[in-house]
């Protein structure tokens, strides 16, 4: 079969004017003659593209198939006779990974290129006839012009493996997580025994040095704890439950237990929260631990003589905006996209000294969107940040 398309054209971006959108069923089942305009020839890109294991498939602005490569026929198991000209709602069978259909939509993807006249990249998406083995694939859509003929090229690849390889990865972290987490519980345990005295007086010296070992102890377990969350997330095994929650209590807590931290960084840590206090329908355990990272990131990066203010106010009927502001050093303007990275380190030499894995910001994110809520910040050099996140209202529930 001959592959016109790709015969030394260039692709190149160029304006469209707006998309007709058709009613898809009436052109399904209904394949018509396609002819686009050839150009030159360059045997090495109708070679490259046979030869690669991706998938490759065009498709017109009318939503029909155009052509498609070796990869789609073994991948599918297509023919140019049952493919091509035919509306690829037939053929392609787009999902989302919700098993929802997207083709006529305007969450199909060659609705989206043509709308936004832009390029999309590293779509997950469902594809194919067989809806009991549907191919799990990232789609990179591209918008290329053959003569005066707009079409939209999909790239498609397998993502069926990396899944299965990611999830075994996920597991043994999390089992490794799992086994490390009680020997350090133990270690802790002990440590505090000793330095209550239980196992008989200790000079200062000694208590000295068992509190810089329970403190790494605590990091420690601190970090196998955010490993072992984020591998739970990845792997599906994350989820909240949500009860009515007082956030002056919870606020309280948080406070309560930072305040060794504070007083060793010489940082003030103030509240302004309304009288009533806002109820929250959030799982507590978790909205402890989006505030708690956030107050702790503040005293980090706050020079002694700061404050760190924990603020709640109202956002709109069913949230509350919470916030967290503290009198510190700011967000280089360069970390500032990457703020939310899990892993993320900054170059900034005063803000490396501090210490971190880069987990703290990535864990707060996840569960403040896992109740409903955004996050954010806002932040000025030398003069503060404030982060704030909204968090789903009490109504009874």
């Amino acid at each position: 079969m001959s592959r016109p398309l790709w015969k030394g054209e260039d692709k190149v971006e160029v304006p469209l004017t707006e998309p007709e959108r058709i009613d898809v069923s009436a052109v399904r089942n209904t394949p018509v003659p396609l002819s686009i305009p050839e150009k030159r020839s360059h045997p090495y890109l109708e070679a490259m593209i046979d030869s690669t294991h991706d998938v490759m498939i065009a498709v017109d602005k009318d939503f029909r198939v155009l052509d498609f490569n070796a990869a789609a026929d073994a991948a599918f198991g297509w023919t140019a006779e049952d493919t091509i000209g035919y509306c690829c709602i037939d053929v392609l069978k787009c999902k989302n990974l919700n098993c929802i259909e997207l083709c006529g939509t305007s969450s199909c993807p060659l609705v989206r290129v043509l709308e936004q006249k832009k390029s999309l990249s590293n779509e997950e998406l469902l594809l194919g006839l067989d809806k009991d083995h549907p191919c799990e694939v990232s789609v990179n859509a591209t918008l290329v012009n053959i003569g005066d003929v707009p079409v939209v090229v999909f790239s498609a690849r397998d993502m069926s493996a990396l899944k299965v390889a990611n999830h075994v990865r996920a597991n043994f972290v999390s089992m490794v997580s799992h086994e490390l987490r009680t020997p350090l519980n133990s270690v802790h345990g002990f440590i505090d025994l000793l330095l209550q005295g239980h196992m008989g007086e200790l000079s200062e010296e000694q208590r000295t040095y068992l509190g810089y070992a329970q403190e790494g102890v605590q990091q420690l377990v601190s970090i196998v704890e955010d490993i072992l969350f984020m591998t739970r997330s990845d792997t599906g095994q994350f989820e909240i439950k949500p009860e009515k929650v007082n956030f002056r209590v919870l606020a309280n807590q948080v406070i309560a237990s930072l305040h060794p931290q504070a007083l060793k960084a010489e940082v003030a840590i103030n509240k302004v929260i309304p009288v009533p206090s806002p109820l929250l329908y959030a799982d507590p355990q978790r909205m402890k631990q989006v505030l708690n990272n956030l107050v702790t990131n503040a005293i980090k990066f706050t020079p002694p003589g700061g404050t760190v203010t924990i603020r709640a106010y109202p956002y709109d009927e069913h949230f509350v905006r919470i916030s967290v502001t503290d009198t510190g050093y700011g967000i280089a303007p360069e970390d500032q996209p990457h703020i939310f990275e899990r892993f993320y380190q900054s170059n900034n030499n005063r803000q490396s000294k501090m210490g971190g894995y880069g987990l703290g910001l990535t864990i707060a994110k996840l569960i403040v969107e896992q109740h409903g809520g955004e996050i954010g910040f806002e932040t000025a050099p030398n003069e503060g940040t404030t982060f704030y996140f909204t968090a789903p209202l009490y109504s009874g529930q």
